[in-house]
């Protein structure tokens, strides 16, 4: 992900603009989008400072999370469920659809690993 660019450059944009110079002008003048220096003036009235917001992160995973205690249960319970089946278990029964990888990335988080099985075992083995 690329990284922000400098406050100085975000402040001597929103100054350009505060002192007269349209946002257009001002995008072209120091070489940013129209739609970043709209965003950035609205950012300077709304909040009083131009600084940039957190980058990446996990935003979805509280849908799923919310399940994770009866996943565990369900897997728990039946050793050899597939994602492919606990995905469709939340979808049938919650209506929350998501992908196999949201399942694993769950159990994962969880502590959850994958078992190797002793027949695949073998036949790597040949």
């Amino acid at each position: 992900m690329t990284k922000p660019l400098s406050i100085d450059l975000r402040e001597r944009l929103v100054s350009a603009v505060e002192g007269g110079m349209s946002r257009r002008s001002a995008a072209e003048r120091f070489g940013v989008a129209v739609s970043t220096a709209i965003k950035w003036v609205d950012r300077w009235r709304q909040a009083g400072h131009v600084r940039p917001r957190r980058q990446g992160g996990d935003k979805r995973s509280h849908r799923i999370e919310a399940h994770a205690g009866e996943i565990l249960a369900l897997v728990e319970a039946t050793a050899d469920i597939t994602l492919g089946e606990i995905a469709r278990h939340l979808d049938e029964t919650h209506g929350l659809r998501v992908a196999p990888s949201t399942v694993w990335r769950l159990l994962d988080r969880h502590g959850m690993t994958f078992k190797k099985n002793r027949a695949r075992q073998r036949t790597a083995a040949r």
